[in-house]
């Protein structure tokens, strides 16, 4: 079986990847007001909070530690992988077993750090602040964008095989319209001759928003990425944006114009975004269709909310 596509990294007994780096220094401005106060990295997918899936997410793929980087003033995104013996004495105490079990998820994830982005330089420069967390013989990073909810889980998995097998760097594409692809990053891809699996392709560029006219092709970035260690070197050497921001694909196309291999794979399943309240919604009803303490009375709800008959039932006071 092609190592694209055989058993997963940790079932095999390797790490693939040891530190999983979370941008979370946004201000989070399309959720206003409710981001005055609390982190947008903190509102919750029905009940667990969207970085809490996203540590999950770095776990399952072999992360033995989570670094997040943060801004000034948002110690609390951090405060949620910390226990709160307080809390969990006082759940246990009243016998509320299962809501402790909850509780204690976060902190038994993975080893959580954090650094602090001083200011709001650009996806790549938030990217950079976590090198110096980063031990000496790690030669590789996963980069996970809270904002994106990638499911079901397991795409990490693949692209580390990608980079067992082939080396460099390995990113997460989605299939979108082609009327949509001017809201994304889109790349540039060619077949692998050798791939057994056809979602894995080679890049050859990417282009950030283009006109749908101009886009090379209708796969987008999907918040998942596996760098090689040569991406901080990069991101040193490329010249700063608009609003002197640097730009993380920027570093990745200085990476490609030098001859390092970047691979990309095509997630077929779902993705949501987090980042903005719309996708924010979905991604909570999507979640709560699949539990069975919420989805079935839901879905009822839903079937009727829909139906060509539904009126909104008034109640009058006199």
């Amino acid at each position: 079986m092609s190592s694209e596509a055989g058993t997963t990294g940790q079932a095999a007994g390797r790490t693939p990847f040891r530190t999983a780096v979370v941008p979370a220094a946004g201000m989070g401005t399309r959720f206003l007001p409710a981001t005055k106060t609390v982190p947008k990295e903190l509102l919750p997918v029905v009940d667990t909070p969207g970085i809490e899936l996203v540590a999950g997410e770095a776990a399952d793929g072999g992360a033995t530690r989570l670094v997040i980087v943060t801004s000034p003033g948002k110690d609390g995104v951090v405060a949620h992988f910390v226990e709160d013996l307080v809390l969990e004495s006082k759940l246990e105490a009243s016998g509320k077993l299962k809501l402790l079990e909850k509780v204690r998820v976060a902190p038994s994830l993975l080893e959580v750090q954090s650094v602090i982005q001083h200011e709001p330089l650009g996806l790549g420069h938030a990217v950079s602040c976590a090198e110096q967390l980063l031990d000496d013989d790690e030669d590789v990073v996963a980069v996970l964008l809270p904002d994106d909810l990638v499911l079901p889980r397991g795409v990490l998995d693949v692209m580390a095989r990608v980079r067992a097998k082939r080396g460099g760097s390995v990113l997460c594409a989605i299939e979108v319209p082609h009327e949509q692809v001017s809201a994304y990053g889109v790349f540039d891809t060619e077949i692998v001759p050798d791939a057994v699996n056809p979602n894995v392709l080679k890049v050859n560029g990417m282009v950030e928003k283009p006109k749908a006219e101009d886009a090379p092709s209708n796969y987008a970035a999907a918040g998942r990425y596996l760098l090689d260690r040569a991406i901080f070197d990069a991101l040193r050497r490329i010249e700063p944006g608009t609003g002197g921001e640097l730009q993380l694909t920027d570093a990745i196309a200085l990476l490609i114009a030098e001859g390092h291999p970047v691979h990309v794979v095509v997630h077929r399943g779902s993705r949501h975004d987090l980042g903005n309240p719309g996708g924010y919604l979905r991604a909570a009803v999507d979640f709560a269709l699949e539990r069975d303490d919420y989805g079935p009375a839901l879905r009822e709800w839903l079937n009727e909310r829909l139906s060509d008959d539904w009126a909104p039932q008034l109640t009058t006071y006199e």
